[in-house]
């Protein structure tokens, strides 16, 4: 009986040790899922308020007011088809600007310059049909001599009317709001959004993605912008890439009609290279894509958050390059300077017509 019971204790007493064990280590799993989902939450949020802090943004519509082009009138969703947050769909128009920032060490390496001023060297009215299915750029060339409107300065005061003047240097006295502001009196075209990116954030961004394939139909051979390419097919990358979008002495006729044709091939081959990148597959990828966007994007008030940029790009989800149009504005030598154009007449009318109705 002795020995029964002793057997019996220390049975008892094993089984306590083992279920101690098992509790220790089911304690132990837990607090080890326990601190790994509180570090995932973390990190989470670190990086949402990492990336929608990554956004400058300008108040447009406040300093512009409502003297400007009507909206576009939406056309409400069909009773009983509407989700419960649906997507946008109505058409929209963006200005694009890419920014020849002199400002940081990053966009004087590549190309910026002094350390002083920027200037909008390339400019794209982006209009996106209703049903976001069918999307027009329309570069404007730098170049074009127009009447640039008086515009309300950040610092107070505003610009005096300026007749006769490059179309670029509305940004440079004016910054954004002019711009916009410039464009709109140009078209009468109401510009809904406002998205400007910097010299690095755009060779980031192609370098995040892997680079970017473009097709060249001569050879590019460019003292100022440093590159040289045999006619054909090339992966570029951050650094080329930005190359090709600023070359124009080393093609056609060296101005900027040349390099708005560079652009608009350079736009089409990064919507087929994000097209085909599963970003979401690749989050160190996705990370980086996203990082790059939003560290180098200005906008309007209307796209400052990431939840805003998301939800336009989750709206431009059907949208595919083979239904992007790519056109610059018509435009003619200019009759008072043979290195400047203007809008040649009414065929640039027309085309901005054609998006109001679009």
């Amino acid at each position: 009986m002795t020995g029964h019971d002793a057997n019996g204790r220390g049975g008892r007493q094993h089984g306590d040790r083992q279920r101690g064990r098992r509790s220790k280590a089911l304690r132990a799993v837990g607090l080890t899922l326990a601190g790994t989902l509180v570090l995932g939450a973390a990190a989470a949020g670190w990086t949402y308020w990492h990336l929608n802090d990554n956004i400058t943004s300008v108040d447009i519509d406040n300093a512009l007011g409502d003297n400007r082009p009507a909206r576009a009138v939406t056309t409400p969703s069909p009773s009983g088809t509407a989700s419960a947050t649906p997507l946008p769909t109505e058409a929209v128009n963006i200005l694009v600007l890419g920014s020849d920032s002199r400002s940081g060490a990053e966009n004087q390496e590549l190309g910026g310059g002094d350390s002083t001023g920027a200037r909008s060297d390339t400019a794209m009215v982006v209009h996106i049909d209703a049903g976001r299915t069918g999307a027009t750029v329309v570069s404007i060339p730098r170049d074009t001599l127009v009447t640039r409107p008086s515009c309300p300065l950040p610092s107070g005061g505003s610009t005096a009317v300026a007749y006769g003047v490059m179309f670029n240097t509305a940004y440079s006295v004016g910054g954004p709001a002019c711009a916009v502001k410039t464009v709109e009196s140009m078209t009468d075209v109401r510009m809904d959004h406002y998205l400007e990116v910097d010299f690095s954030g755009f060779a980031k961004l192609v370098d995040a993605l892997g680079g970017v394939t473009v097709t060249t139909t001569e050879d590019i051979d460019d003292e100022d912008s440093h590159l040289r390419l045999a006619a054909g097919t090339h992966h570029l990358d951050g650094t080329r890439a930005l190359a090709l979008a600023r070359t124009r002495h080393g093609i056609g006729d060296g101005s900027d009609l040349g390099r708005i044709g560079l652009q608009q091939t350079l736009v089409k081959a990064l919507l087929e290279q994000i097209s085909s990148t599963d970003l979401l597959t690749s989050p160190t990828r996705l990370y980086r894509v996203a990082d790059a966007v939003t560290g180098s994007l200005t906008t309007d008030t209307g796209l400052d958050s990431l939840a805003e940029l998301t939800e336009l790009g989750q709206s431009l989800k059907g949208l595919s390059a083979a239904h992007v149009t790519t056109v610059t504005m018509p435009v003619v030598t200019a009759p008072s300077d043979p290195n400047r154009v203007v809008a040649d007449e009414p065929e640039a009318s027309e085309l901005w017509e054609s998006l109001r109705r679009a």
